[in-house]
């Protein structure tokens, strides 16, 4: 149900569901601020459960869940004496605790998806405050490598962690904008997970920290078993250097199988995996028109999986990267059917289930 829309920087309420019409309100100038809360008059116990608000900003889809519980009764009196005692002590006894990490720190967390391949994704940070211009701004990934830094006026790729050298940038005058968004280029599973940005005063200390949870999804292919052909698409930018190897592989739980190599201008098909030989086609001047795609002759049950195609360079940098997750439809064959199937067939028939 459509609770509340905004749109061209006005309410949009046509498509507002009846439940909601009249009961609800955003605050002025919300893009300017930042807040996008939604207030809801009068509300009732049909009014519990999960609402999440959506944020569309060109390919990029922020979203942020809140769960309302509405309370049917209302506190009995013992109850408000003890919560009011209660909050009593605690700001009491941490006045200094809370001035340090509330007041000079902003945290929550932003969920930005994007499918594999993607030419860019925008990790979103606005600072509430003035920032001086001796900041120092970091952005970090879970495993607390370096994404991209900023201080003294300018980027520092000297301190960036060598997987996101010549992939990120930062908008024009950050610190007093106050715009702080990332923008990663060809973003891959490995960037996937918790972003954070942090910004330093001169002396070290924690000014400000945000989060940013990144999702990179696998691209979907499903086709069914018999045709003659399937392909796994991947296109990205032309032009790229003449010593880019290509890589197609099969990503198995514990293993990873070569399905497809392009190196030094040709196809390398002594290094393929056994069941992909005389299988496998790549383009013509691929790395002139950057289109990867591998088409995959006559795919069965078998070949359903998650194949990850990467670009490398002869300094063994990633350039590009995407995860295809392909299905191929079909039965099982009738020996399995009919219950007569090997050992060998069984063990294959649980590795189909749980792809």
């Amino acid at each position: 149900m459509v609770a509340h829309v905004y749109s061209n920087r006005s309410d949009d309420l046509k498509n507002q569901d009846n439940l909601y019409c009249g009961r609800t309100k955003m605050n002025e100038d919300l893009l300017r601020m930042g807040d996008l809360s939604l207030t809801l008059k009068y509300p009732t116990e049909r009014d519990s459960g999960g609402y999440i608000c959506t944020i569309y900003r060109d390919k990029d889809i922020l979203r942020q869940k809140v769960v309302l519980h509405h309370v049917r009764e209302p506190f009995p009196s013992w109850a408000k004496a003890l919560l009011i005692l209660l909050v009593l002590v605690l700001v009491l006894g941490g006045v200094l605790f809370l001035f340090q990490h509330i007041f000079r720190k902003v945290f929550f967390v932003l969920q930005v998806e994007v499918e594999s391949g993607a030419e860019s994704v925008q990790l979103p940070c606005k600072a509430t405050f003035y920032l001086p211009e001796d900041v120092k701004v970091e952005w970090t990934d879970r495993d607390n490598r370096a994404i991209h830094v900023y201080h003294s006026g300018s980027d520092q790729p000297d301190e960036q962690d060598w997987l996101f050298k010549e992939r990120t940038r930062m908008n024009k005058d950050p610190l007093k904008t106050g715009d702080l968004t990332l923008t990663v280029n060809y973003p891959i599973q490995w960037n996937g997970d918790i972003c954070t940005c942090t910004v330093y005063s001169r002396e070290g200390s924690i000014l400000m920290k945000k989060r940013v949870e990144l999702k990179v999804r696998d691209c979907p292919v499903e086709v069914e078993e018999g045709v003659d052909s399937v392909q796994l698409p991947f296109k990205t930018t032309g032009d790229l250097p003449g010593d880019t190897k290509v890589e197609w592989r099969r990503i198995e739980p514990k293993t990873l199988m070569t399905v497809h190599i392009y190196q030094n201008g040709s196809d390398q098909p002594e290094e393929q995996n056994q069941d992909y030989r005389d299988r496998t086609k790549m383009n013509e001047d691929l790395l002139k028109t950057g289109d990867l795609s591998l088409t995959l002759k006559h795919p069965t049950e078998r070949d359903s999986g998650r194949y990850r195609c990467g670009a490398y360079r002869r300094e063994s940098n990633i350039w590009r990267e995407k995860t295809v997750l392909l299905r191929v439809k079909g039965e099982f064959k009738s020996g399995i059917k009919e219950g007569r199937s090997s050992s060998a067939d069984a063990t294959h028939l649980i590795a189909d289930q749980s792809v």
